[in-house]
């Protein structure tokens, strides 16, 4: 259980001068602009791998948790990924599920969308985003899914996309891929014969998700079971390939990367909490809500406290420094909290609040290259 294990208490990192964060770009290579740079009529852009310019279907397969980084250390594990052309592109901040899936089916940042984490003060109560939900229960009746994210996603066209069947109608699903038709899977090896039967009967876009390597990297780490997991990935995109036309292409990318961080957990002190009203965000990007008028004392305890090992801002220098896009409505302020703390060595920030049935021992959400990036890579169908 999370009270066994022991607080982090020694120097995380060596490093040479002060780290910088890795802020996605929004306006270039980013997951923002890929169903729009496909379905949105105009020139792809030049980030774009080319195979998709003369494709009669394209498939887009989110791949939840798998990095850049992490793919490329595992070309023997992954061949047919690692065979595919493209490259690096950011994800969203923060680098978690509920945020940047809103971004790659939107086509929206976080600061236009509104998911701006996983775990977020909406109306009063810190909400679970992909639950909908807080420790009282559902929310769906009291904050619903279109009036918290009224946009349209796939840039408001009506096609497929193919998701895990228990997905299909749930709070968050109905928040970020509205307007979309829903055809689920109950199985890895269910998830090729979906798409590829859409694409026969006549689609030109899909929009596909698996969820696995995410959940074996949270619960096993990274080892023999994520290898296995991502073998089992890398057979499902060759099943795919050789299901689909040789004029189909598909486009794999992730919503974020990992970073292992195991049972270094760090245990804000009591000089910070007492200070300190609410939590939201996640242990890798924790946003600290203050309590009336102690915004600047939580501030500076924050940096005393965590500034050797994470990167701590102010509300205002966040969006100063556009971690949630180039634009960010005064609405959205309310959301967030007054300080972020976003380690940048493999720690995670506790909050009893935030822990669940296990220790999560790869994690995600902070601004780490490992986090940030993600591939963009495509391969032509076969059949």
């Amino acid at each position: 259980m999370v009270s066994d294990v022991q607080p982090f208490s020694s120097s995380p990192i060596e490093r040479n001068g002060d780290p910088t964060p890795c802020i996605p770009e929004y306006g270039g290579a980013n997951v923002c602009g890929i169903i729009p740079g496909v379905l949105g009529g105009a020139d792809l852009p030049d980030w774009m791998p080319s195979a998709v310019a003369d494709a009669s279907a394209v498939v887009v397969l989110v791949l939840d948790g798998l990095g850049w980084r992490q793919l490329g250390e595992r070309a023997d594990v992954a061949p047919v990924l690692n065979s595919l052309a493209g490259g690096p592109i950011s994800t969203v901040a923060p680098s978690t599920t509920a945020t940047a899936l809103s971004s790659i089916a939107t086509g929206l940042t976080p600061a236009e969308h509104g998911i701006l984490g996983y775990r977020m003060l909406m109306r009063g109560a810190v909400t679970n985003m992909l639950r909908w939900a807080t420790d009282e229960g559902v929310r769906r009746h009291d904050v619903s899914p279109r009036e918290l994210q009224p946009a349209r996603a796939f840039c408001g066209q009506r096609v497929p996309y193919v998701t895990s069947q228990e997905l299909i109608g749930s709070s968050f699903s109905d928040a970020h891929l509205f307007g979309g038709v829903a055809h689920g899977y109950r199985a890895l090896s269910s998830l090729p014969v979906v798409v590829s039967e859409l694409v026969k009967s006549g689609a030109t876009f899909v929009h596909a998700y698996y969820p696995g390597v995410d959940k074996i990297a949270h619960e096993r780490g990274f080892g023999e079971f994520y290898d296995a997991e991502l073998a089992s990935a890398d057979r499902m995109v060759d099943d795919l390939l050789n299901r689909l036309p040789r004029d189909a292409v598909v486009l794999v990318t992730a919503d974020h990367g990992q970073v292992e961080v195991g049972d270094r957990l760090v245990y804000p002190s009591d000089d910070v909490l007492r200070v300190v009203e609410l939590q939201s965000g996640e242990g890798r990007m924790r946003w600290m809500h203050a309590r009336p008028g102690a915004e600047d004392e939580l501030f500076e305890a924050a940096c005393e406290e965590f500034g050797d090992f994470a990167w701590v801002r102010r509300r205002s220098e966040v969006i100063e420094e556009c971690w949630f896009g180039p634009h960010f409505p005064a609405p959205m302020n309310g959301r967030l909290g007054d300080v972020v703390i976003a380690p940048f060595a493999p720690v995670s920030l506790f909050e009893e609040a935030d822990s669940g049935p296990f220790n999560l021992i790869c994690r995600h959400g902070s601004l780490t290259e490992d986090e940030v990036l993600v591939p963009l890579i495509a391969g032509q169908g076969r059949g």
